[in-house]
């Protein structure tokens, strides 16, 4: 999985993990291998996550691409001539994908330093920030091949840029450039393309070193948020308040504030 001929490489360096599709000569479009590899890499994340050697994780791809989404050629009639079916392609390989990444408890970034096409979008939407590659641009391409928005694209578009522009996105299947997704919303940030790599490293170290259980907390919160009711939602509060005024970040932050200090937080 980490060798350089590998499809996903994960390296780890100042508590940020960083995982890169590496398919550039086929725009890191996924295949078998490729979720077999990601789901592997996502293992050893949350073990990191667990010892403490892990608490952000930074997603990318190799070359001129983020990703292009399925790779069509990797999905092969069955020997009696019958379609593949899509349906098990997506609960083997892309809701586990979605799951996995969306239930790490640290903060998530994608850095698209290119396309992200496909169900290669829904990825990078999927994490908790984005920024983007003034050069990328999103594109819902499941429609012209007569398919629906999937890795989450249908559930996670019209809560981004309301249905309006989801369902222009998804319906027409236009390429929106990097730019106007910040514009809209879509996504946190758009920078200049040598400045990408740079920004997102900087912003990952900052939130690697601070209290790690109080962004995922924040983070399932959020997500919470937008299935349910007032009430409920207090309750959330109630109960994640609850959990981190025990925390040792919670100590160490009043104690750095009392003492006019940068605080020391470990992540528990």
């Amino acid at each position: 999985m980490s060798a350089e001929n590998g499809t996903a490489r994960l390296a780890v360096d100042e508590g940020v993990a960083t995982l890169t599709l590496n398919r550039p000569e086929r725009l890191n479009a996924f295949t078998r291998q490729m979720h077999a590899e990601l789901r592997e890499a996502l293992a050893v994340v949350r073990r990191g996550r667990d010892d403490g050697s892990v608490r952000a994780l930074v997603l990318t791809g190799a070359g001129r691409a983020f990703c292009a989404g399925q790779d069509l050629g990797d999905r092969k009639p069955a020997a009696d001539g019958s379609p593949p079916d899509l349906g098990a392609s997506i609960e083997e390989n892309y809701k586990p994908l979605v799951l996995a990444l969306r239930g790490l408890e640290m903060p998530v970034i994608a850095a698209v330093n290119g396309v992200a096409a496909g169900a290669g979008a829904s990825l990078a939407l999927a994490c908790d920030l984005v920024f983007a590659a003034r050069s990328a641009s999103f594109i819902q391409a499941f429609s012209k091949l007569g398919l629906v928005p999937d890795t989450g694209g249908s559930w996670i578009l019209p809560r981004l840029v309301g249905s309006a522009r989801a369902m222009g996105l998804a319906l027409l299947g236009e390429r929106l450039p990097a730019t106007q997704a910040a514009e809209w919303g879509l996504i946190w940030q758009c920078v200049d393309d040598d400045a990408l790599m740079p920004t997102v490293r900087e912003v990952a170290i900052r939130l690697a070193s601070g209290p790690t259980r109080g962004y995922a907390r924040t983070k399932q919160a959020l997500w919470a948020s937008i299935n349910n009711d007032l009430e409920t939602q207090l309750d959330l509060e109630r109960d994640f308040m609850r959990e981190l005024g025990r925390s040792e970040d919670y100590r160490e932050g009043v104690a750095a504030f009392g003492e006019k200090r940068a605080p020391r937080f470990t992540g528990h």
